[in-house]
């Protein structure tokens, strides 16, 4: 069976994306795949290009033909030239720089306003509602309602045990 390195089309109308797959070369272009190896961005600046090198250079070895476009793909990645054995082997892939962290702009955003960052929050609590301060002093008057009902109901408990300790004395 003769097998094919190629790209299968994904995305949108207007942009594209592509899996690298590998395929039986009777295949159609989005038909069924052996294996996918990569994917390909063409839209972002720069181009998204993934592949699994590994993969790749199995599939070369094993006698998988790469189609015009997906050569290009493996010469700017550096695959081809490993396969072959030529220099340049680490490619030419642009790669796109890392975007700083939210927390490093806040904190550098702080430090221009006003000389650094604080532990607090930069806008005070809101004040709670009217009806949940009646319900939060409500449960305060329980609470403290409930220990002196305890000492009430233990109370009579030990004036019963006197009064019948007393009774008993008396008789």
């Amino acid at each position: 069976m003769a097998v094919k390195i190629k790209l299968t089309r994904l995305g949108k109308i207007r942009n594209p994306q592509y899996r690298i797959a590998v395929a039986d070369s009777r295949t159609r272009r989005d038909g069924r795949s052996i294996e996918v190896i990569g994917r390909y961005h063409p839209k972002e600046e720069p181009s998204l290009i993934e592949i699994d090198s590994e993969r790749a250079q199995y599939w070369l070895g094993v006698g998988a033909q790469p189609t015009e476009p997906v050569l290009q793909l493996l010469k700017i990645t550096g695959d081809w030239q490993k396969f072959k054995g030529l220099p340049g082997a680490e490619g030419t892939l642009k790669v796109k720089e890392p975007k700083p962290s939210k927390l490093d702009l806040f904190n550098a955003a702080l430090a221009e306003a006003d000389g650094g960052p604080s532990g607090e929050a930069t806008q005070p609590k809101k004040k709670k509602a009217p009806a949940a301060k009646k319900a939060e002093e409500a449960t305060d008057v329980e609470a403290t309602a409930d220990p002196s009902g305890a000492k009430d109901a233990s109370e009579p408990a030990a004036e019963g045990a006197d009064a019948t300790v007393a009774g008993a004395t008396e008789s």
